[in-house]
């Protein structure tokens, strides 16, 4: 009798469980809760510690770049984008690009352009010297780039002889020695360096518009980009033609050959004819 007291105190002992000792899942689910409790502790003390991040995701323009918005809706919109992030077919993003391309691109007057073309053309140019700075302070703002130093005069202190030999290494190939530009490949051309400033040439090799490659300042230092401005403003811009009277356009050796081929041969032949006839 004793012994089926006992084999009953034992089954339900085990039906029961042991007092006091949690199930598998209570201790899962005990687990998880902990862990959110923590996760949302976390968040929460992060959100009052540090109010200020996201408010900064959209920081308020400048003065300078909340103007250049203004003229950007109304002139760049349509081809660009509302946000500058490009159009597809019309225009590119504009976001990382800087200060320099819209100095370059504006300045020059080719920007705002009429169509899509092979190459953008040097046109008179739309906006004022201030609302180019405008422009090129809200593109700057939305996703930094390249920014053009101050000032008119860059090459004040450039050393004209190494600018000379830079602009040889870097830049004759597509605008040829005399700096008039030439022709390249589907219908696009190196534009001529006569019209162009200080502020345009220093910006062209910081954004490399069209096929020009980007010459950042790892690649050409700024003390090397005042060098290649005064060459070609002092040397190429405004010593004339230091080859001689006739400049044959400037082009370099190739049209000097020709001229001086043709020109021989007609004197050979006219030297060859009154040869003849005296013969």
């Amino acid at each position: 009798m004793t012994s089926d007291n006992d084999r009953r105190r034992g089954l339900l002992a085990r039906l029961r469980g042991r007092p006091g000792a949690p199930s598998r899942g209570r201790r899962r689910l005990g687990a998880a809760v902990r862990l959110v409790a923590a996760l949302m502790l976390a968040g929460g003390a992060y959100t009052v510690l540090a109010p200020g991040a996201a408010a900064q995701e959209n920081p308020p323009l400048s003065t300078a770049a909340a103007d250049g918005k203004a003229l950007f809706d109304v002139s760049c919109l349509t081809c660009h984008g509302s946000n500058a992030q490009g159009v597809e077919g019309r225009g590119p993003s504009l976001i990382g690009v800087g200060a320099a391309s819209v100095e370059f691109q504006v300045s020059t007057g080719r920007m705002p352009m009429a169509r899509q073309e092979a190459q953008a053309a040097r046109k008179p140019v739309v906006f004022t010297r201030d609302e180019i700075d405008q422009l090129a302070a809200y593109v700057q703002e939305l996703g930094g780039g390249p920014v053009v130093p101050s000032g008119e005069n860059l090459h004040a202190d450039g050393n004209v002889a190494l600018g000379g030999e830079l602009f040889r290494i870097n830049c004759s190939q597509c605008h040829a020695f005399s700096g008039g530009g030439g022709a390249l490949s589907s219908g696009k051309y190196a534009p001529s360096l006569g019209p162009a400033t200080d502020r345009q040439i220093y910006s062209a090799m910081l954004s490399g518009p069209q096929n020009m490659p980007v010459f950042g300042d790892n690649q050409i230092t700024p003390e090397q980009k005042a060098d290649i401005i005064a060459y070609i403003q002092q040397t190429l811009n405004n010593d004339g033609d230091p080859g001689g009277f006739f400049n044959l356009g400037r082009y370099g050796p190739s049209t000097e050959g020709v001229a001086i081929f043709l020109v021989g041969i007609v004197a050979l032949v006219f030297a060859s004819l009154w040869i003849a006839g005296k013969s």
